[in-house]
C-alpha cells in the first residue's frame, strides 16, 4: 500500500509516517518506480502506536517495546507488565508533582518566591 493510502486509513500524514519511517517506526519497501510500499498490517500498527501515544508512551518506548511484545509468547501478558510499569512511573511522578505544588503553596505570599519555606516568617 502506498503512503498515501496508509496515510488516509490510519488517519495521520504522510509526514507523520515518513517521520516514524526515519525512526523506525514502520518500514516500507521502495518500489522500482521510488514509492514507498507498506504491507497492510502497517494500519493495525499505526493505530497501536497513537493509542500508545495516547496512553502516555514515548515513540521510543513503543518502538523499543513494540519489538518485545512481537516475539513474546503471551503479548497480552506482556502488555499488562509494561502498562504496571507505566503505573508505577505515574504514580511515582504524580507523588514528585504534589510535593513541588505543596513547596509552591508554602512560598505564595512570602514575598520572595525564591525564599526557602523554612526561613519564611
Amino acid at each position: 500500500m502506498r503512503i498515501g493510502e496508509l496515510a488516509a486509513q490510519a488517519g495521520v500524514s504522510k509526514d507523520t509516517i515518513r517521520f516514524y519511517e526515519r525512526i523506525g517506526l514502520v518500514t516500507g519497501r521502495r518500489l522500482a518506480n521510488g514509492y514507498r510500499d507498506f504491507p497492510p498490517e502497517t494500519v493495525a500498527w499505526l493505530a497501536y502506536v497513537r493509542t500508545a501515544q495516547a496512553l502516555g508512551f514515548s515513540l521510543a518506548e513503543i518502538a523499543r517495546h513494540g519489538r518485545d511484545l512481537g516475539d513474546a509468547p503471551d503479548a497480552a501478558e506482556a502488555l499488562s507488565a509494561l502498562m504496571r510499569e507505566k503505573i508505577r512511573f505515574i504514580d511515582a511522578r504524580m507523588a514528585e508533582l504534589a510535593a513541588l505544588r505543596a513547596d509552591l503553596e508554602a512560598r505564595v505570599g512570602t514575598g520572595c518566591p525564591l525564599r526557602t519555606a523554612d526561613r519564611v516568617g
